[in-house]
């Protein structure tokens, strides 16, 4: 849902970036650019992205500003839509401030993990927000440490960690299990999908506690209420 032209992003992050513009003047410069964003797309498999918050209010159209900021990499207008106290980690941190730091921390990697969310798929959460990714919302029935998201269709479960091993099957956008716990820095996990057993790319698995992004309104105007990771 990010491709946009260069003069849209202008447009919404000038109003955004008025920390005391009326809302509904930042509205009507988001409404002017919606027909720019493409909705999330939707692909096949039992948890490939999907949109479920596509008829909450307001929440359309907060992903799009959301979008365009991330899209310009500006830190300023990320802040713009988060809570005062909007929570980055479980060990305390917290607050606009910190995300900005971390946002223009270039060692940090945050951009490219909301990157990763806006692609992700949209649901709505059980305090009545949305939380993005789609699948963080829903039972994949396997311990949540353990289990990975297969990010795509057609991805090969490998009998060895060799890219030219046999091919025991094809997996698409599914829940699968890790056998060994994950083995960072590696290019394969050996992992099991109901009775199978094999090899995914590393490159191709996402955990289901990796980033995730919750948002809700207060006082009708929605808001970034965490960005964190882990459990």
């Amino acid at each position: 849902m990010r491709a946009v032209g260069p003069a849209a992003i202008l447009l919404l992050l000038a109003a955004c970036s008025q920390g005391n513009a009326p809302a509904d003047e930042v509205t009507e410069a988001a409404e002017k650019i919606a027909g720019e964003i493409s909705p999330t797309p939707e692909t096949g498999g039992k948890y490939a992205p999907r949109d479920d918050c596509r008829e909450i209010d307001g929440a359309t159209l907060f992903r799009q500003r959301l979008a365009l900021a991330v899209e310009a990499r500006d830190a300023e207008g990320v802040a713009v839509l988060a809570a005062e106290d909007v929570k980055l980690d479980f060990g305390g941190g917290a607050g606009r401030a910190e995300l900005v730091s971390r946002l223009d921390n270039a060692n940090g990697g945050l951009w490219d993990e909301l990157d990763a969310l806006l692609d992700l798929g949209c649901a709505r959460n059980p305090q009545g927000g949305i939380t993005l990714p789609w699948y963080f919302e829903q039972d994949v029935g396997i311990d949540p440490f353990q289990a990975m998201i297969v990010t795509g269709e057609n991805v090969p479960l490998l009998a060895a960690p060799d890219a030219k091993s046999k091919q025991v099957a094809t997996v698409d956008w599914d829940a699968v299990e890790l056998v060994d716990g994950l083995e960072p820095g590696e290019a394969f996990q050996h992992v099991k999908l109901g009775d199978a057993q094999g090899y995914i790319a590393s490159d191709r698995l996402r955990s289901v506690i990796d980033y995730r992004l919750s948002a809700s309104s207060r006082n009708g105007r929605w808001r970034i209420t965490s960005i964190v990771a882990g459990d």
